[in-house]
């Protein structure tokens, strides 16, 4: 990372709101976009939504795999809640202005939720390590217990560090352009607004995204190394091919998240422009809340079996 210390704009009254281009650049396509990204948001919600209630009422999905499975679909709502709301309200109105305040907000819940999903993501690849590689442990060591407390380190622990960044990042002075060429209040946009020396801040949010984007990613693929190795020392291709099919969802909404996010956060800051930055942030933000309900039910006979019986075993249940 260079040290590039920004020169103080003189004689320029402090920023008090943004204004996020988003697709401003693009007039003519306002109207089509707002109606894609309205389907794209009742697609997310309900595709979520499904997955939230199934494996929360169906027994034959009282699994840890189906409990974090879960958790995942409700992250991916309220991921996906804090941004598109606010570019649907942009695209229909084309009032683009953030005030300072609400910029903050946002980017905390982004960058906390992110950090939630980056933990839940290694907590699933562990999941499948100990159903794999140690069959006859497994309800022992992911019992209910261990798995609540699992999912609830991945929603708070990085809420204290992520809300302490954000505070740090606000607290640089902004003055000059107040465009953030961006969708939503993202980390590295806001920092190219910023005046003065951001080399101690930039340093921080460098460091914060190796701990919480790097480390479960690490750990996800040190999991997958061993169950691929246990996979391989199975007697029987049918024996491979299950315990492969329970890990292949997991294994795409993986590398399109963590993909797109250590593209985003850990590359070095000359690369890129803020077009490819803002491609890259709709894969995390909105491709992979799309495709996660898709991947894992599709891809998956039990959730396919409880997804055809629930609909006519609740409406028989509300006739009686």
């Amino acid at each position: 990372m260079e040290h590039q210390e920004k020169a103080p704009e003189g004689n320029l009254t402090k920023l008090m709101e943004f204004v996020l281009l988003d697709f401003a650049d693009v007039p003519h396509l306002q109207k089509f976009l707002f109606g894609l990204f309205l389907l794209i948001y009742i697609i997310i919600l309900m595709g979520n939504g499904i997955i939230v209630l199934i494996t929360k009422l169906d027994p034959a999905l009282q699994t840890p795999m189906y409990f974090f499975l879960g958790n995942l679909s409700l992250l991916e709502i309220r991921y996906v809640s804090v941004t598109l709301p606010r570019m649907l309200t942009s695209l229909g109105t084309q009032r683009r202005t953030i005030s300072l305040v609400a910029c903050a907000t946002q980017m905390c819940f982004i960058i906390t939720l992110g950090a939630t999903e980056c933990f839940l993501l290694a907590v699933m690849a562990c999941d499948r390590y100990a159903a794999i590689c140690s069959p006859l442990r497994y309800p022992l060591v992911m019992n209910p217990k261990v798995c609540v407390q699992l999912a609830a380190g991945s929603w708070i622990s990085g809420i204290p560090i992520q809300i302490g960044q954000t505070c740090q990042i606000f607290s640089l002075p902004f003055c000059g352009s107040n465009l953030i060429n961006h969708f939503f209040c993202d980390t590295p946009p806001i920092l190219k607004l910023a005046c003065g020396d951001t080399f101690l801040t930039e340093l921080l949010v460098f460091t914060v995204a190796a701990l919480f984007v790097l480390v479960p990613f690490l750990l996800i693929l040190v999991s997958y190394g061993k169950i691929i190795s246990t996979i391989l020392k199975l007697p029987s291709a049918t024996s491979r091919g299950k315990a492969l099919s329970t890990c292949s969802s997991h294994l795409m909404v993986v590398a399109l998240f963590f993909g797109s996010a250590i593209v985003t956060y850990l590359r070095p800051k000359t690369q890129g422009s803020a077009g490819t930055d803002t491609v890259r942030s709709l894969f995390y933000t909105i491709v992979t809340p799309v495709f996660n309900p898709m991947m894992h039910s599709l891809r998956n006979k039990e959730v396919m079996t409880a997804l055809r019986k629930w609909p006519g075993r609740h409406l028989s249940s509300w006739k009686k």
